[in-house]
């Protein structure tokens, strides 16, 4: 599955918000048909996130009536600034910007050709280096992940977020591969229901026993002993530890804690913010209302109420058992172990055990680490 591609001089993007009832691809040449894409969440998922931004650059620098490599540079200047505003809590989206604001600056003396070329040539890199990363995310992740265990993921972290396979749906559907799977509880992932069109659609596409709950029996089904491990995405993690992902993750995270049940987190690398010190100076995006009063343009909700809508929550540090990234797997305390995974300090050998719902039990969980200040 192709999320997000370069074709001939344009992008063709899959309209997510159509799942999954229709699969419906969308071609274009304008990098701002791109960025209300990204804003609507017809492109979501952090990381497939900065490849789109990376190619509506490209985009912006297609433009026929671009003549001379300043008017070029104005052209992308234009374009970074649009789409660093469509979303604000994934770092992808600036990290890649950043990237592709980085190899164009030495493009100053060379022809417009080159720097469409440079920056193209960025873009397509940032691609490639995703999808490397969901293999070893999903080789590293089944690791963690014991024979014979049920698995619970909340909203989407699949092929349909990611260049690739996915960041924690990688895992799951490599653990499917090894033989270790038992089933995947899916929660709905209310209000955009991510889980139940996505996530769901994608396990059904793999052929991967998947079970969807909604997101308020997640308590009952741990409690019952159903779950064996959870794994889920981020948006952003923190230089501590804490997590930003889709709203509802750290009300998982509570649940999983209180029933001694694992709780990973896939990270790339690209994820992981070292600059932001701590999880409550993570930006997080509030959504327009109409996402909680309507479900998909019927109202359910009475008029004239007020309406909150964060779309994404922070997970603390001390919640979350182990970060897996494409260059090892972090363990607590994170403020020690995340920027050796950065620099690529640990080896992608080192998978340690994993954790068991006894271990976890019996306070045999390492620590999260220095507190936060």
């Amino acid at each position: 599955m192709v999320t997000v591609g370069w074709e001939g001089g344009k992008v063709r993007f899959l309209d997510q918000t159509l799942l999954p009832h229709e699969e419906r691809s969308v071609l274009t040449d304008d990098y701002r048909v791109l960025g209300e894409a990204i804003r609507s969440l017809r492109i979501r998922g952090a990381p497939v996130i900065g490849v789109a931004a990376a190619f509506g650059c490209a985009l912006a620098l297609s433009d026929s009536r671009l003549g001379t490599p300043a008017e070029g540079r104005a052209a992308l200047s234009a374009a970074i600034s649009y789409l660093s505003g469509t979303r604000p809590t994934a770092v992808n989206l600036f990290g890649a910007l950043e990237r592709i604001r980085r190899v164009a600056s030495g493009s100053e003396h060379v022809t417009l050709e080159d720097l469409r070329r440079t920056v193209l040539r960025e873009a397509l890199a940032i691609q490639e280096e995703d999808r490397a990363s969901c293999r070893v995310l999903g080789r590293l992740g089944a690791s963690l992940i014991e024979k014979g265990s049920s698995v619970l993921t909340h909203c989407n972290t699949g092929a349909l977020a990611t260049a690739g396979e996915g960041t924690a749906l990688s895992a799951i559907v490599e653990a499917h591969r090894l033989g270790k799977l038992v089933r995947v509880f899916v929660d709905e992932t209310r209000p955009l229901l991510q889980g139940a069109r996505l996530t769901a659609w994608e396990l059904k596409k793999d052929q991967i026993p998947v079970t969807l709950v909604t997101d308020s029996m997640v308590g009952h089904v741990m409690k019952a002993g159903a779950i064996d491990c959870v794994v889920v995405g981020t948006d952003r993690t923190a230089a501590n530890g804490d997590v930003a992902n889709k709203i509802g993750t750290y009300t998982v995270a509570v649940l999983a804690h209180r029933h001694g049940i694992p709780f990973y987190v896939a990270a790339p690398t690209s994820s992981i913010d070292l600059g932001c010190p701590r999880g409550d100076k993570i930006p997080i995006e509030e959504r327009d209302s109409r996402e909680v009063t309507h479900i998909f343009d019927r109202q359910i909700a009475p008029s004239g109420i007020k309406i909150a809508n964060p779309a994404f929550d922070v997970t603390p540090h001390d919640l979350v058992t182990a970060i897996i990234t494409e260059r090892g797997i972090a363990r607590p305390p994170y403020w020690r172990s995340l920027p050796r995974v950065v620099k690529g300090e640990l080896a992608k050998t080192e998978a340690p055990k994993p954790e068991t719902r006894s271990r976890l039990k019996n306070g045999r969980r390492a620590k999260a680490g220095r507190p936060s200040r």
